[in-house]
């Protein structure tokens, strides 16, 4: 989640100088005791940042390559971020148009979110329709070379420059994945222009996957939600999937967990002093008026999506399922430096509407589903009427219940053509990835979602 500050970050550094009072003494006879200078808090300060000028010269002089200091300067301050967490960081003015770019929903490269972990990339999500996802890449690989340099002792920022690239231009990644050999995949890059929100409705139930979060996410929402309203009037609910989606802008999910509440919090966030609390409330105006509403998530569901999940969950609006959630609860501000570019700095952890802070620990799910493959069973069952000389039913058969035949979908033992196995650059197949299908109807957790959607509206109407 990142809110975007435009503001200018100004250091002000000053002296406190202590004045030390001493009574006049007899030498001959000099006091037991005598006070200590009392030591300036900030002199530490200062003989540190001494020793960091003394390096630069020294390096700046004496390194056996000559060097720029606009580089090392640039290098330190990145190092210094860096060592905080592995959210804060320092981009300089063209990262930083390369970051604002990302957020209005275009950019080039692979299409994955990614995080430093133990000194290697992590890929937080692969992100629907792009190279990443097409290649099976996994929320939970690690990178551990990119065309064959190590990433150990690289800055996630680098890593990052080396993976975009100029569009249809390869590039090799080394993965790791749990209990499995390293294996290199070759990519090409691609512009990645992301649609946000996708919808449609699958038997009367409205499916919104909103792939990340971007500037224009809660207004895309709006418009798939009003327009499967206008084309199926009578739709039972929603599923809201957020699976994979690694996050955004913090206003954007404040947003769209107020578009399925009328009242109550949705988010806190809470920063060094206690003092700097930030709550965000609902306004009056559930778009889907009050209908069922069940969220799908798993450990790809980052940063804003857990938001919105962890906001439904804790106000009672909808069910969770899935599988458990990333776990990044903390709140990075870009700070603005005009001429320089900008800053990436933690500044808060965010609290769900109970308190909870979900910082490394992820929201889990109300019902864990894990990820399936459907399977049709070709078989025929008997029945009374299949008996002889059973009694005929005089009366007219009620009509069948408005639910599609079940369809085989993701079978070992079937071809999906719409979703071919992914491959590695050797040409074998990469076991067990898991991207959604493209047909949210053969998707296993989506159709789970669909039979809990129509569960809960029956009840409902049953309980009027």
């Amino acid at each position: 989640m990142i809110p975007m500050l435009s503001a200018l970050l100004t250091v002000s550094l000053w002296f406190s100088g202590a004045a030390y009072a001493q009574e006049p003494v007899q030498k001959e006879t000099p006091p037991a005791t005598q006070a200590a200078p009392v030591a300036n808090k900030n002199d530490s300060f200062y003989e540190q940042l001494n020793v960091f000028g003394e390096v630069l010269e020294r390096i700046r002089t004496d390194y056996v390559k000559e060097t720029k200091e606009k580089d090392l300067i640039e290098a330190a301050i990145n190092g210094m971020l860096t060592s905080l967490d592995p959210h804060s960081a320092y981009h300089n003015a063209e990262d930083f148009k390369n970051m604002q770019v990302e957020l209005r929903g275009e950019f080039g490269g692979l299409g994955i979110e990614v995080t430093m972990e133990n000194g290697l990339i992590k890929i937080m999500s692969p992100i629907d329709d792009t190279p990443a996802s097409r290649a099976g890449l996994l929320s939970g690989d690690f990178i551990t070379h990119i065309d064959d340099k190590p990433v150990v002792g690289m800055a996630l920022d680098d890593a990052v420059k080396k993976m975009r690239g100029p569009v249809n231009t390869k590039v090799t990644l080394t993965i790791r994945r749990a209990d499995q050999a390293p294996f290199d995949v070759t990519l090409t890059r691609d512009t990645i222009a992301i649609q946000s929100v996708k919808s449609e409705t699958i038997d009367r139930v409205g499916y919104v996957r909103v792939r990340r979060f971007n500037e224009n996410t809660f207004t895309s929402l709006k418009t798939a939600l009003e327009g499967m309203e206008k084309q199926t009037p009578n739709v039972l609910g929603y599923i809201v999937d957020l699976r994979n989606n690694p996050g955004g802008p913090l206003d954007q999910a404040v947003s769209v967990s107020d578009a399925f509440l009328d009242e109550g919090e949705i988010v806190s966030t809470r920063g060094r002093d206690p003092k700097d609390i930030q709550r965000f409330f609902a306004k009056k105006g559930d778009l889907t008026h009050g209908k069922p509403v069940v969220v799908l998530i798993n450990e790809g569901s980052a940063s804003a999506s857990e938001i919105v999940a962890g906001a439904l969950k804790d106000q009672g609006r909808a069910i969770l399922i899935g599988e458990k959630s990333f776990g990044k609860g903390s709140v990075q501000s870009i700070i603005a430096m005009p001429g320089h570019g900008a800053m990436r700095l933690t500044t808060a952890l965010y609290y769900t509407p109970s308190g909870v802070s979900i910082q490394a620990t992820g929201i889990t799910p109300d019902i864990i589903v894990p990820i399936a493959r459907l399977e049709t069973l070709d078989y025929k069952a008997n029945r009374e009427s299949d008996l002889a000389g059973a009694i005929k039913n005089g009366q007219t058969p009620p009509e069948p219940a408005d639910t599609p035949e079940p369809k085989p979908s993701n079978s070992p033992s079937q071809k999906n053509k719409d979703n071919p196995p992914p491959k590695q650059n050797n040409g074998t197949t990469t076991p067990d990835a898991f991207t959604p299908p493209e047909k949210p109807a053969d998707d296993y957790q989506v159709s789970r979602g669909v039979d809990l959607v129509k569960a809960l509206a029956l009840y409902a109407q049953q309980r009027k």
